[in-house]
C-alpha cells in the first residue's frame, strides 16, 4: 500500500468521466488499498480514482469516528436520493485551501460492485451520504464546486488561485 499523490485542479482527468471497471480483480483492490492509505493520510472522508490519476469508476469512502470501516466502491450509481437536502462544507485535496457549503439529498441509495465483486445495493445517510454523492460526482468529471451559482464558483476558484500563487 502507498500514500498516493493527488493531481492538481484543473488537470483534465478530473473533468472526464471514469471509465466503468469490467471487475474486480487483484490490481483493482489493491489501488483501493493505495485509495484508502491515501484518504487515511489526508485525513478526509471519502476518494475518487481520478483524483489520484486513476481514470477508473473507483471510490473509498470512510465517515466513521473510529476509521478503519471504509467501503470500497466500483462503478456505484445512485439508485434513489431523498428529497430532504443536507448542507455540509465540501473540500477536495485537487483544490487546495478553499471549501463551499453544498446542499445535497441527505440519504441516497447506491448500486455498485464491492471488494468482492458482487453487485451490492446499500443506503447512505447524513455525512456518508454527503460522502458518497461527492466521490461520484469525482467519477462523472465534477468538481464539489459546480454545484455552486456561477459567481461563487467564480470567486472560490479565484481565491485558489491567488493561494497557489502565493505557495
Amino acid at each position: 500500500m502507498a500514500v498516493r499523490r493527488f493531481v492538481p485542479w484543473p488537470h483534465s482527468i478530473l473533468r472526464s468521466p471514469a471509465a466503468p471497471v469490467g471487475a474486480v480483480s487483484d490490481e483493482i483492490r489493491a489501488i483501493w488499498d493505495d485509495m484508502v492509505e491515501t484518504m487515511d493520510a489526508m485525513p478526509g472522508y471519502g476518494l475518487a480514482a481520478p483524483q489520484i490519476g486513476v481514470g477508473l469508476r473507483l471510490a473509498v469512502v470512510d465517515c466513521s469516528d473510529a476509521r478503519g470501516q471504509a467501503i470500497r466502491l466500483a462503478n456505484p450509481e445512485i439508485l434513489h436520493a431523498s428529497v430532504q437536502p443536507r448542507e455540509h462544507d465540501e473540500a477536495s485535496p485537487n483544490l487546495p485551501g478553499v471549501s463551499a457549503v453544498i446542499s445535497r439529498p441527505r440519504a441516497v441509495t447506491v448500486r455498485f460492485l464491492n471488494e468482492t465483486g458482487e453487485v451490492e445495493e446499500r443506503d447512505f445517510v447524513n455525512l456518508w451520504a454527503t460522502s458518497v454523492q461527492h466521490q461520484i460526482d469525482h467519477l462523472n468529471g465534477k468538481m464539489y464546486f459546480d454545484h455552486l451559482s456561477p459567481l461563487k464558483r467564480k470567486m472560490l476558484l479565484t481565491k485558489a488561485e491567488k493561494l497557489r500563487v502565493r505557495g
